[in-house]
């Protein structure tokens, strides 16, 4: 991998154990890049079968008590990229040469008492609809194979501010015009828990990532589910946070009523770590709102109760609940028993469910609409069609679906009058099997309305949603349990998710894939 610094089998052994270890107990280790950071060697006596995916929360401790190297940290990701990415397809553009002088740069300030918070030093990876300076930005298409944008998006802006390490652009479904991550001029993404089956999408790519420490979080998008689907499928955390709360300025559109841009990690503490960072007004991106950030990872710390005297947990059965596959229910009921066990209150509820997708498919042609008139060759079909079927919405049509969407998200907020979360599958079915779809593409989309089902109304609401690992198929495909909240109660859903995740080990399972490197 052009850029990659030599690392010796046995100090990437080593490194690679203590990376995906907790925290030690005695965090001296030995000076693998700088001298200054690992006065004397500590080696783990961990089992390769005791190691859990190492979370940020973790690693920057390590690191700014100079127990890792930022440098080290990062070659130990750039060598797992270079040998799992030809399995997973997660990467279009590895980062190695700026990721390490990156890492350098990190490991010298750090150095200096110069710290700037907990992303400092980490890998991280971007979806490739994000825009970064000087590095192609391709949105998995032909269209957009050599653009090279002049500046970063908003969110990578604040990445770099907050001293993360962009290890590289993600694999994701064309446009991020799906659910499948299939679609893409890259080629599909692969399932790391089983590389025969759909990652999910839109941000396939980044999920897939995270869930093998090739870096150790990500950013995606979600327009109908991006971020949670591929999430629940890689059994990783995703979440969306409310509509304005991040800046989209710098991410390629798919429907600007509805496109949200959010943290892919490994635990719920550090997709609030993305979020403060993320989080915030940005006056030049037209949908962004000044609103104000709370200290989300001190919510986390607190006892739900604090937040809410007794937790009240809305399920919406009807719709959400529909035709789950046997396995994804049974989950899910567990789920709700260990809410009541930690002394919630389960109310069902109902919820009035739009699927009306007028106002995004206008929006996408709207978009494309003097790209496909140049080059409608270089789209993927299956997208060029997707795009084409709003070339028919009126303007009137439009203008409805649009007051249509600020009717429902001021009606969704009456609902947190009654519960303070909303419980559901986070997608009805477990990833399906990518030669099945080859072979019959015409299921593709019908697979994809219902991986999407479930996550798509909270996009439309806007509200803030969350993906968590609730549990394993008898195939070993992990299963998500979404919670949402009302609108800027990003503390509300972090803080329950959290007390799910305390409460079970399910985000602590790795795939086996990882175990092999």
């Amino acid at each position: 991998m052009q850029g990659e610094q030599p690392v010796s089998e046995g100090r990437r052994k080593f490194l690679q154990n203590l990376a995906l270890s907790p925290v030690l107990a005695n965090p001296a280790l030995i000076a693998l890049g700088s001298n200054e950071f690992f006065p004397q060697l500590v080696k783990s006596l961990r089992s390769v079968e005791d190691y859990v995916r190492p979370t940020i929360q973790q690693l920057s401790r390590q690191i700014r008590d100079r127990a890792i190297s930022p440098v080290e940290l990062t070659r130990d990701c750039l060598a797992r990229i270079e040998k799992l990415n030809p399995t997973l397809n997660a990467f279009i553009t590895v980062m190695s040469d700026s990721a390490l002088a990156e890492a350098r740069r990190a490991e010298q300030e750090i150095l200096r008492g110069e710290w700037r918070g907990p992303l400092h030093g980490i890998p991280i990876g971007l979806k490739d609809i994000l825009d970064t300076a000087g590095v192609r930005t391709t949105a998995a298409s032909a269209l957009f194979k050599n653009r090279i944008p002049a500046e970063d998006a908003e969110v990578v802006r604040r990445l770099r501010a907050a001293g993360a390490i962009i290890s590289g652009k993600q694999n994701l479904h064309e446009f991020a015009y799906g659910g499948s991550s299939m679609i893409s001029f890259f080629g599909e993404v692969h399932n790391p828990w089983d590389a025969t089956r759909l990652a999910g999408g839109s941000s396939g790519g980044s999920a897939a990532s995270v869930a093998t420490a090739l870096g150790f979080a990500a950013v995606g998008t979600d327009t109908a589910g991006s971020i949670r689907l591929p999430a629940a499928y890689c059994g990783v955390v995703g979440l969306k946070p409310t509509y304005g709360r991040m800046s989209a300025r710098g991410v390629v559109p798919l429907s600007w009523s509805y496109d949200h841009v959010g943290p892919i990690a490994n635990s719920v503490y550090d997709a609030a770590l993305m979020l403060q960072v993320l989080a915030g007004y940005d006056a030049a991106d037209p949908a962004s709102i000044d609103a104000p950030v709370p200290d989300f990872t001190a919510a986390i710390a607190q006892p739900v109760a604090q937040l809410t005297p007794k937790l009240r947990i809305g399920v919406p059965r009807a719709f959400f609940f529909d035709d789950l596959h046997p396995e994804i229910a049974a989950a899910i009921e567990k789920a709700i028993e260990l809410f009541r066990e930690l002394h919630a209150e389960i109310r069902d509820v109902k919820l009035e469910v739009s699927t009306d997708r007028t106002l995004a498919s206008a929006e996408a042609y709207a978009y494309h609409e003097p790209f496909v008139a140049r080059s409608p060759e270089l789209y993927q079909p299956a997208t060029l069609a997707r795009i084409q079927s709003g070339a028919n919405v009126s303007t009137p049509d439009a203008l409805r679906a649009s007051r249509d969407l600020q009717a429902s998200r001021h009606a969704i907020r009456k609902i947190f009058d009654e519960v303070d979360v909303l419980l559901t599958p986070t997608v009805p079915i477990p990833p399906p099997v990518i030669a099945d779809l080859l072979k019959h593409p015409d299921n593709l989309r019908p697979q994809e309305l219902i991986m999407l089902r479930n996550t798509r109304p909270f996009n439309v609401w806007g509200i803030p949603a969350i993906s968590v690992p609730c549990g394993f198929t008898g195939d070993g495909l992990p299963i998500g349990l979404q919670l949402a909240a009302a609108p800027w109660r990003e503390d509300v859903v972090l803080q329950a998710a959290h007390a799910y995740e305390q409460a079970t080990d399910w985000h602590k399972r790795m795939p086996g894939l990882l175990k092999t490197t």
